[in-house]
């Protein structure tokens, strides 16, 4: 249990003017301060991608394929728009499979009212055609805009603590538990 889980976080959002670097920079950072992960973050903001979907051998998408294959588990910071998660978020989701499958994925979401919570329910159906395992614990950040000042610190800091550090637990579990059972019997293997 001493290897670090590599975890893959990726962020939902490539609006202009978003709030996703905030959440997702408190997110890294809240990682940060423990030693049992390493973090890769992915921003579909500063990749070169296709303007669609079918150029399965262009350079950003393989870059983002062996990147997603490398991590043992994901996080996903995704903001809600108009009760769904934003397009960019979904190519990105599309533009891999087996490098998804028998891992863990955990969301750190904000929005209005719901903060997010609509936009990650969706998700876990998505994630679950994908053959990955959706974490339970959710931290979420209803409207996220009065949560943090301006320079992107949280207001209030220990409930959203406490929910990370729950979050963050069973990812490990999850992430180990899968990485072992990938290594004993590759997932694609598994007969009927």
């Amino acid at each position: 249990m001493n290897t670090p889980i590599k975890v893959a976080l990726i962020y939902g959002s490539t609006r202009e003017g978003r709030f996703c670097d905030t959440v997702a920079n408190w997110t890294a950072n809240e990682i940060w301060r423990r030693n049992d992960f390493s973090l890769d973050l992915i921003d579909p903001a500063e990749l070169d991608l296709p303007p669609r979907h079918g150029g399965s051998d262009h350079p950003a998408l393989a870059g983002f394929r062996r990147r997603l294959g490398d991590a043992d588990a994901f996080i996903i910071v995704t903001p809600e728009y108009n009760h769904g998660y934003p397009a960019p978020l979904k190519f990105l989701i599309d533009s891999a499979y087996r490098e998804w499958q028998a891992k863990p994925v955990a969301f750190v979401s904000y929005g209005g009212l719901s903060g997010g919570l609509r936009a990650v329910e969706q998700l876990r159906a998505v994630f679950a055609e994908l053959h990955a395992v959706t974490v339970r614990d959710t931290v979420s950040f209803a409207n996220a805009w009065s949560k943090f000042d301006a320079d992107g610190h949280l207001l209030e800091p220990d409930e959203p603590r406490k929910a990370m550090a729950t979050l963050l637990a069973h990812l490990r579990w999850w992430a180990q538990v899968l990485r072992d059972a990938r290594h004993a019997a590759p997932y694609g293997e598994v007969a009927a």
